[in-house]
């Protein structure tokens, strides 16, 4: 299967450079490229695009809106938002996440930790970034947002071992690490943390972190378990 692949940045250079790439590789393409927010979210519908790359800062609509429209639109709900930021924007980063946003990359990435991050977020998993550390995430995801994404009292539906895999995806292991962990395979340890999201109407393994330290499933700071 071809990754579709659409590019919103208001940088054609950097727009041109990642297409470049992409379009190098056997299994994935660029669809199409936006310059702001308005035309990332318009283009991801009409042109059916698996992933989108979206920078935060983006004239007349910008990443975090646009990452919002294409999540709440039921037509695109298999597409999947992966962040470009800086290290300035940490905050811009969670409110993306809590937009819907698969993932985030510092924008200084380099060629093959962009393409392994496009291939990781096309199998359904969740990118917290290669390059910025998960506990300054975790830290200001510790100060919910107004309302959460989530009532905590909702984690009472989930099963102890839901709980658990939802707590080590929180802490950015992987299917095979947790698998690992918990001594089962990385096929129970995925249908795990796929229950929890349905249960929790999550988009992706991304939401699900948000939602476990919205909660407070899971504290900032809080050592891996």
């Amino acid at each position: 299967m071809t990754i579709r692949v659409l590019l919103a940045d208001d940088q054609a250079l950097l727009r041109g450079t990642f297409r470049l790439l992409i379009d190098a590789q056997p299994d994935m393409e660029v669809v199409a490229e936006a310059s702001n927010g308005r035309e990332a979210a318009q283009l991801a519908r009409a042109e059916r695009a698996d992933i989108v790359v979206m920078d935060i800062r983006m004239p007349e609509v910008d990443g975090i809106e646009a990452t919002r429209l294409i999540g709440e639109d039921e037509d695109m709900a298999g597409v999947k938002v992966l962040v470009l930021t800086t290290f300035e924007e940490d905050e811009l980063v969670v409110e993306a996440l809590r937009a819907g946003a698969s993932g985030f990359l510092g924008k200084g990435i380099e060629p093959a930790q962009l393409l392994d991050a496009l291939r990781l977020v096309a199998a359904g998993e969740a990118l917290l970034s290669p390059t910025a550390t998960k506990g300054l995430i975790a830290r200001v995801l510790a100060h919910p947002s107004p309302g959460g994404l989530v009532d905590p009292r909702r984690l009472a539906t989930l099963t102890p071992r839901e709980r658990e895999v939802m707590t080590l995806v929180a802490t950015g292991l992987s299917n095979d690490q947790i698998a690992e962990r918990l001594f089962v395979t990385p096929v129970t340890a995925k249908t795990h943390a796929n229950r929890a999201m349905t249960k929790l109407g999550a988009r992706d393994r991304a939401q699900l972190v948000v939602i476990a330290y919205e909660t407070g499933l899971v504290q900032a700071g809080e050592p891996r378990v």
